[in-house]
């Protein structure tokens, strides 16, 4: 009798090769990246003295510094990622219900609410805040409008995608006994995608205030206006004091987040 031998193999040919391509391109891209990059060798390795030297300047830190000018500067950040995100949702919300599929079943609306919806997400709040800055000069309002603009995309996708996931008997149940649309989306769709939509809301503001804390650096408004000129006076020690405020500002943040997030859902 003919032995037959069974041998076990985790891919077959195919896999391997599909593997064996995708690992080539990375490794293939990975050298021209770094051929393309052009590292300057002397720049590279002196960089460990000269982040030594940065940070010997930095301290001690300037407290002092803090109600002169940082104090103000990080209120502001705050005000400019509060109103960025309350103004978001003047545009996400209306997005996301046209492209939500189980509410709008025109592929027209679905078309033109994901294109306003990639624009945003497309575009850096950096690039936003640069256009607007251009457009109504140094300030905060800039800011505003740059973070308003960046997180449509993001809260609009989210909310309908939660939207889209949602049990729909109790819609159905709504609609078959003649209530209005209004009525249906209070009590049918809300309930369900409140979570999620304070979630989301909460999440970007998250964002937001790290991101509103960099926007003044193309002069945006906040902290950053603050940061960029410490550092154009070479003044490293109001640096650190600026540096330090952002990051306790962001901890912050995010502790009140999840206290929010914890007492609403």
């Amino acid at each position: 009798m003919q032995k037959i031998d069974h041998h076990w193999q985790r891919f077959t040919l195919k896999q391997k090769l599909s593997r064996f391509t995708v690992y080539l391109f990375f490794i293939v891209a990975l050298v021209l990246s770094v051929r393309t990059v052009e590292i300057i060798p002397e720049f590279f390795f002196d960089a460990p003295e000269q982040m030594v030297d940065l940070f010997s300047r930095m301290w001690p830190i300037d407290f002092a510094f803090y109600p002169i000018s940082v104090h103000d500067a990080m209120i502001e950040t705050l005000n400019i990622a509060t109103l960025g995100t309350l103004f978001t949702l003047i545009f996400s919300i209306p997005l996301a219900l046209m492209n939500a599929s189980n509410i709008v079943a025109s592929p027209w609306a679905h078309w033109i609410a994901r294109f306003f919806l990639v624009s945003s997400r497309s575009v850096n709040s950096l690039v936003w805040a640069l256009l607007f800055v251009a457009i109504f000069g140094p300030g905060v309002l800039a800011g505003v409008l740059a973070i308003a603009f960046r997180s449509v995309g993001f809260v609009g996708k989210l909310l309908s995608e939660a939207l889209e996931e949602i049990d729909m008997g109790s819609v159905e149940a709504l609609r078959a006994t003649g209530a209005p649309w209004g009525a249906v989306m209070l009590k049918g769709y809300w309930p369900q995608v409140k979570p999620a939509f304070f979630s989301i809301v909460l999440f970007r503001w998250d964002i937001n205030v790290r991101e509103s804390a960099v926007l003044g650096l193309v002069g945006a408004g906040g902290i950053g206006v603050v940061l960029n000129d410490s550092m154009n006076l070479f003044q490293w020690q109001q640096v650190a004091m600026s540096l330090l405020a952002i990051f306790a500002v962001v901890v912050a943040a995010e502790v009140v987040v999840v206290n929010i997030r914890k007492r609403l859902i």
